[in-house]
């Protein structure tokens, strides 16, 4: 049996034995922006006190916000403007691996599996600008959050709040408070 095999079996079951629809609307009216870390999934909505339906969660490698204008931006237009989201939370984590991914082996990687220089030079940010911002967890977190604050679709009256969570203790670091820049 292969994995999607067990995936679709489970899946099966999971389904025979669910009990109840959930709103789409998060009951909590919160948007949490992180990573994508495996160590987060089951552990950093229950250390924060949250289950299923209570807030929208965003994710991406490193919890890393390149584009200004690009998928989280726009996500978060989505949570505040249509799902009713009211605070937003940024939490990157301690020990996060892309800290420690090497732009010249991840590019060797890319070319071995097809991709060509020429997609590689034109990724924008590059590969170096975008990795750096995983060097240090808790400034990724200040410039992502600032850059949500900048963006003029986000409303002055929502806090970004920012944080720094442990995935091996599941203890959160208040790293911005957003309550205090609000307008």
């Amino acid at each position: 049996m292969s994995l999607l095999d067990e995936i679709l079996d489970q899946n099966t079951r999971f389904v025979a034995e669910r009990e109840r629809s959930i709103s789409r609307l998060p009951t909590k009216r919160i948007a949490i922006f992180t990573c994508m870390d495996t160590r987060l999934v089951d552990f950093l909505e229950p250390a924060m006190g949250l289950k299923r339906g209570d807030a929208m969660v965003i994710k991406n490698a490193g919890n890393t916000l390149v584009d200004p204008s690009g998928g989280v931006i726009r996500s978060l237009v989505v949570a505040i403007y249509e799902l009713e989201c009211r605070e937003v939370y940024v939490i990157g984590h301690r020990d996060c691996g892309m800290a420690r991914v090497n732009e010249a082996d991840l590019e060797r990687k890319m070319g071995n599996r097809g991709v060509s220089d020429e997609a590689i030079a034109g990724l924008q940010p590059s590969l170096r600008d975008w990795l750096g911002a995983f060097r240090d967890p808790y400034g990724n977190v200040r410039r992502v959050v600032e850059t949500i604050r900048q963006s003029p679709l986000i409303p002055v009256e929502v806090p970004i709040h920012g944080l720094i969570f442990d995935p091996h203790s599941g203890r959160l670091e208040l790293i911005v408070d957003g309550r205090a820049d609000r307008g």
